[in-house]
């Protein structure tokens, strides 16, 4: 076996491990929200276990990404983890300094000390339960405006305007790099290792699920310390400064779900499942962007509420909203038909009773929905 090719092996089985180890980590904090009767959350993180499983499998099998990418994804993942050790460890001696200074075992720092974000941040964390059953409605927007995610895929694949898909700018710029400093690239990852050319599209496809797992990774690496050494330890939850539910306490965070969901439905689109692209935005945009509307709507307008079977309260002009949006959204990607069905299961899975999360649900099942009826009714996607 070549020395390259030897290496290729190695990063796409740490990368597979990585799932692997995702996969154990979901399942044990499944467990432990179930037990602590947080059934919602603690179902919906064992779901994210089962798709890490298939997600280790995939890469192992078939591969996300060409090498170098699943390399480039590895050191990813490292600079994170020691990213968050970082903070981890900072927080850590911050706390133990504040205690001793409560005791009065050792002097206060000045005042501006005290006072810095940093501080404060682990007051707000400590001395005070993060976990909510009910937010306020500017926190409500915060932890909503995550849903945009959505809309950077869009621009990432398919440009915005006159400006090229932002993957292929990418793609570009690497390339541009690369022919900048030769030896060094060609010491780390081989002799004419770029496996794409300036303009090819197969690198769009795989850049954008490259920032869908690297954000998730960003993400769940952070997510995970919260839930096992407490929110304070968060270096994502500090950066949002977005309040905590209920529904997150020994849980992952819906941030968690829906990535894990656009990982899902995107890797069926490379496998070619989901042959076409517009399939899977129509899902992705339904999912993000429907799910903030009903949220918002319902919490700004909603004066008709109701109580589901799960004792979750809603409104009816969130379900309108919610509803109105994701058939919008699917007229323009997939047309009229395609988009009563993509419509339709957002209803199911958002309004229905359910203990698991919607934001993992219908980014999977809404264009596996529409992608199902397109096989069935056999009529073109899109305006005809």
């Amino acid at each position: 076996m070549e020395y390259w090719v030897f290496v290729e092996s190695l990063y796409n089985t740490t990368f597979s491990l990585f799932f692997f180890i995702l996969m154990s980590l979901m399942y044990y904090i499944g467990i432990r929200g179930y037990r602590s009767k947080n059934r919602y959350g603690g179902i919906s993180s064992m779901l994210c276990g089962v798709c890490f499983l298939i997600y280790g499998y995939y890469n192992s099998v078939f591969g996300f990404f060409t090498y170098p990418f699943n390399g480039f994804m590895v050191w990813w993942i490292g600079m994170i983890l020691i990213l968050n050790l970082v903070f981890t460890t900072i927080i850590r001696v911050d706390i133990k300094r504040m205690k001793k200074e409560a005791e009065g075992r050792i002097s206060k720092k000045k005042p501006s000390r005290e006072k810095s974000i940093l501080r404060r941040y682990i007051a707000r964390m400590t001395r005070e339960d993060p976990y909510l059953e009910e937010i306020p409605f500017k926190m409500e927007i915060v932890r909503k405006s995550f849903h945009l995610t959505g809309l950077l895929l869009l621009i990432a694949y398919y440009g915005i305007l006159t400006i090229p898909p932002f993957a292929l700018l990418v793609n570009d710029s690497l390339i541009l790099g690369i022919q900048q400093v030769p030896l060094p690239y060609n010491f780390f990852w081989g002799p004419s290792s770029y496996p794409f050319v300036p303009g090819e599209f197969q690198a769009v496809i795989e850049i954008t699920m490259f920032g869908i797992i690297g954000s998730l990774v960003f993400a769940i690496i952070s997510d995970i310390i919260r839930i096992i050494w407490g929110p304070e330890y968060s270096f994502f939850n500090f950066l949002t400064k977005s309040m905590l539910r209920n529904k997150e306490k020994n849980a992952a965070g819906p941030q968690i779900y829906i990535m894990t969901g656009f990982i899902f439905s995107y890797m069926l689109y490379m496998a070619r499942v989901i042959p076409d692209a517009r399939v899977f935005f129509a899902g992705t945009l339904i999912a993000c962007l429907s799910d903030a509307s009903a949220a918002l709507i319902g919490r700004r307008y909603g004066k008709h509420k109701i109580t589901l079977r799960n004792k979750e309260v809603k409104s009816i002009e969130g379900f309108i909203a919610g509803v109105v949006v994701a058939y919008l959204i699917g007229l323009v990607f997939v047309g009229p038909i395609y988009a009563i069905m993509g419509a339709f299961i957002f209803f199911l899975t958002d309004y229905l009773p359910s203990v698991t999360a919607d934001n993992i649900l219908n980014p999977i099942f809404i264009p596996i929905g529409i992608q199902l009826l397109i096989f069935l009714l056999g009529v073109p996607v899109g305006w005809f």
